[in-house]
Formats: C-alpha cells, structure tokens, sequence
C-alpha cells in the first residue's frame, strides 16, 4: 500500500482498447460489492461505455485541472442523497475502486463535472445522472516514453500536516515514531486531492486523530478529498495494526493562521 501511494499516478492518456468481456464482468462485479459493503446506502458506480461520446461532449466543459481526459469508458459516482456523509462516503469507495481496479492493469483519473451544465450532464450521461458531480475515467492506460522525465507534485512535510492538540502546536517525529505513526504519516502526504492542494490537516488528541478539511481562498471546501485521505488513512493503518474506523464530526470551523478549518473526522487509535 505504502509504495503504492507513494508511486500513484493518475492516467492521463489511455489507449482506445476496449475492455475485454470477462475484465468488464469483474469491473461491474467490483462496483455491486463494494456498494454492498455500505449496504447499497450511499452511492451507485455506472459504467457509461460511450467514451467517445461523452468525451466529445464535455471536452472544453470538464476535466482535471480544466482539461478534459479522453477515455474508452467513464465511470459516473451518483450519490442517492447529497449529504456529507454521502459525499465522503462516496470518494472513499471510489479511491478504494481505484485501487481495485489497478490490480486489473486498468488506469484511471478522476474527472471534475460538477460546474458542467446539468441540461448537458442529463443529455449525455441520462436524466438521473444529471446530478452527478465527479466521473472516473477507465480504461488501458498508454505505454509511457521511458525517455521522458515526468513531471512531480511537491508535496507538504509531515511538520506541516500534523499537530499535536492543536492547530500550529508542531509534533515531533520522535514522538510520532514513539506512536508507530511516522511511516504512516510520511506515505499519507503522497494522497491524491483536487488540484493536489492537500488540504488535509491532522491533529494528536491522546488516543485520537482529528481530520481537518482546510478551506480554500473561496471560503469552500471539497468533501471528497476527506473520504479519499481517510481511506489512504485506514488501508495504511491496518498495516499497522489500526483496527478502528473514522467517525465523522459536526464541530464548529477552526480559525488559524487566517485561515479557516472544518473538523471532518476522527480516528481512534
């Protein structure tokens, strides 16, 4: 898990190869399962197979960073309630179905459409997926140029992603090795987030982690990145024996170093 955050990388650029038959079968067998595992609650994964279409559609409108990613396939997260838990909810499910899908040699990225018109939204995706906010491309990524150096996001410290008691308290790495977390804590800044902005701030209470959401400089934040860092989060901690699970919080925003913070989670350890 750990080499694998720390070499993740989105696919940006994927061959026109379809699926074949069975790979398709596991594909859907992943999305029925992994909605099970939250008893068909929260979300629905759909397979749109008109990559063609929907890219020609959207190209301009969506994408990563602005940029539209052509793919054979999409995969559409519809949330059956839009509340936070079900947003986070979904982005955790949906990193851990990335992550399932890599040990099928399968690429993906995620695709940002929830400023895309929902006139358009339901005329390419369907009147019931108008709603939906983010899509994941899927399909055979392509064959990189070994020659090519590619590009590297910097990442924060450790120092500058956790606290101890509180926000600007800085913990020590002795005390975090003291804890067995400072593993945990280096590979866990190599998530991904939207913009790669690494929001995410994380705070030692005693027995207890505390996730925070940072706002940005539009006063807003984006809920998926907490369900994709408390995944990362939980997939590493079981390697270190964490067993517990994340509780969500409903605490009121934290005001710091002028800027303001939302309380998401917390992690019992």
């Amino acid at each position: 898990m750990s080499n694998f955050l720390k070499n993740r990388k989105s696919t940006r650029d994927f061959k026109k190869k379809k699926l074949k038959n069975e790979t398709r079968i596991e594909v859907l067998e992943i999305f029925k399962d992994l909605e099970e595992e939250v008893d068909n609650k929260y979300f629905n994964f759909i397979l749109f197979e008109e990559g063609d279409k929907i890219f020609k559609s959207l190209d301009g409108l969506a994408g990563y960073a602005g940029v539209m990613i052509e793919s054979p396939y999409y995969i559409g997260i519809r949330l059956k309630e839009v509340t936070e838990k079900s947003i986070i909810t979904a982005s955790y499910y949906t990193e851990k179905l990335m992550t399932l899908l890599t040990k099928l040699n399968l690429g993906s990225c995620w695709i940002n459409v929830k400023t895309v018109d929902k006139n358009i939204k339901a005329n390419v995706l369907g009147e019931d997926n108008k709603n939906i906010g983010y899509l994941v491309a899927l399909g055979y990524s392509k064959a990189k140029n070994p020659f090519i150096q590619e590009s590297t996001s910097s990442r924060y410290g450790i120092n500058d992603i956790v606290y101890k008691g509180e926000l600007g308290n800085p913990i020590s790495i002795d005390e975090l090795e003291s804890r067995g977390l400072d593993d945990l804590f280096y590979y866990i800044r190599f998530a991904p987030s939207n913009y790669n902005l690494q929001p995410w701030r994380f705070v030692l209470k005693d027995d207890k982690i505390i996730l925070l959401l940072k706002y940005s400089e539009e006063g807003k934040t984006d809920l998926m990145d907490a369900g994709i860092i408390m995944y990362y989060f939980k997939a590493l901690g079981e390697v270190i024996g964490l067993k517990k699970e994340w509780q969500l919080l409903d605490e009121t925003d934290i005001e710091y170093d002028d800027s303001k913070y939302k309380p998401v989670g917390e992690f019992i350890l």
